[in-house]
């Protein structure tokens, strides 16, 4: 959300910023803030004046009162009560037009930084930096689903009878491989210096809307029936949570978060072959990472958090490329983001593991999260970005390390969480 002050300022910035992320559509919203601003402040001003009245008058029945002429003050008295109700209709009105103003400004897209590409849809981000050599060995790499099935490690159909689609079981090696890559993610990260946290895996809807746009939560959160309570579809909308309506200290600054949660998506619409299995499903595990932080540091700590995923994915001889998402990719409350793509072997081309964002102020001013500062509070920054999410990295890592004779070779660095094991073989 932006500073109603910056709106009131700079209209025709923000109208260019939602053209920029071709959201004509919302040009009118602009208009529409700016004239409830002006509504709730001219209330405002009249809400004041009457209290100042009623003060003044106040003060006069106290006079009267010693001075023993009763009746006078009986007459002011009932003044002040006419006031009183006036009062309490014009607060009526303004809290109505604030909410309206609110809920307006819930959906004006955050202020991208001057940095980013201008694009309509992912199809225009821009290539930053590959790392690593992709390969493509000289045998047929079968679909991610077919490997996993011959090495007895999932099965899809038990789960659609159990769940329907976009549900899962792995089983054995392959299970144990998922839960060593989170492990490791989890190490890697607390020797990065992070603290690590398991956080509550349903949030209240004032959290929800504080976290994400409205769109994002239509398209992807899962209501529980009969309660305020969501699931939640990453654990950075729990963790950012964690600091709604804190003022925080500039000495405990910055909070630097690894999080694990199971995540829950509607993940609307029909899917290509290529996101079915299980890389585009109801129910996954996912390691997260936050800061929340000065607002002069946030590019700095935006830069060193997608570098830990690019570090991350190159120890297990991952092949990864760098993206810069255009204007038109960035959901509403991203200023800048980044995808890390990882490389498949079998469809010679790299696909979308994790993504980092910062989000400046966007989201601590939904949330009320600011920092206590010597001449007044002010907003932090909050940023996240994906460590790992095991089913898409699950694909990345059997591809990569997918052999003739149908084995898996494991990356050495997840060796000792897979109690010694070299590779997976068909038992």
């Amino acid at each position: 959300m932006l500073d109603i002050k910056f709106i009131r300022e700079n209209p025709d910035l923000v109208k260019e910023n939602m053209k920029k992320k071709f959201q004509d559509h919302k040009l009118e919203l602009v208009d529409k803030v700016l004239d409830l601003d002006e509504k709730r402040r001219n209330l405002q001003l009249q809400i004041d004046t009457l209290r100042m009245n009623r003060k003044k008058l106040s003060d006069t029945i106290g006079g009267f009162m010693r001075e023993k002429k009763i009746e006078e003050a009986e007459k002011v008295k009932s003044e002040v009560a006419s006031i009183n109700t006036e009062i309490s209709s014009l607060e009526e009105e303004e809290n109505k037009v604030a909410s309206e103003l609110r809920e307006i400004m819930l959906r004006i897209p955050n202020m991208i930084h001057d940095s980013v590409p201008i694009g309509k849809s992912d199809q225009e981000n821009v290539e930053l930096k590959k790392y690593g050599e992709p390969i493509v060995p000289d045998y047929e790499i079968p679909y991610h689903t077919e490997i996993l099935e011959n090495l007895n490690g999932i099965d899809l159909d038990s789960a659609r009878r159990v769940a329907g689609n976009g549900f899962y079981y792995l089983m054995g090696d392959i299970a144990r491989l998922h839960s060593a890559v989170l492990t490791y993610a989890r190490d890697f990260m607390i020797e990065k210096g992070f603290t690590y946290v398991i956080p509550p895996f349903m949030i209240r809807s004032d959290v929800v809307t504080g976290v994400m746009s409205f769109d994002e939560m239509d398209s992807m959160m899962y209501k529980i029936e009969g309660e305020d309570l969501y699931l939640i579809g990453t654990s950075e909308h729990s963790m950012i949570g964690k600091f709604k309506d804190q003022i925080l200290a500039k000495s405990e600054l910055p909070y630097t978060l690894t999080s694990y949660s199971p995540c829950f998506r509607k993940e609307k619409g029909a899917h290509g072959i290529e996101e079915r299995g299980i890389y585009r499903i109801h129910q996954f595990e996912k390691q997260e990472m936050i800061v929340i932080c000065e607002p002069e540091d946030s590019y700095t700590w935006y830069d060193k958090m997608w570098s830990y995923t690019v570090e991350l994915f190159r120890s297990l001889d991952i092949p990864v490329r760098t993206l810069e998402c255009c204007s038109g990719d960035l959901a509403d409350l991203k200023s800048k983001s980044v995808d890390v793509e990882a490389w498949s072997p079998r469809q010679k081309k790299y696909f979308e593991v994790g993504s980092c964002s910062n989000l400046t102020d966007a989201q601590s001013r939904r949330l009320g999260i600011r920092i206590k500062g010597e001449n007044g509070n002010y907003f932090a920054h909050t940023l996240n970005n994906t460590v790992i999410a095991p089913p898409r990295m699950l694909i990345a890592l059997i591809e990569n390390h997918y052999q003739k004779d149908g084995s898996v070779l494991i990356p050495k660095v997840l060796q000792k969480y897979m109690g010694g094991i070299e590779k997976i073989e068909r038992k």
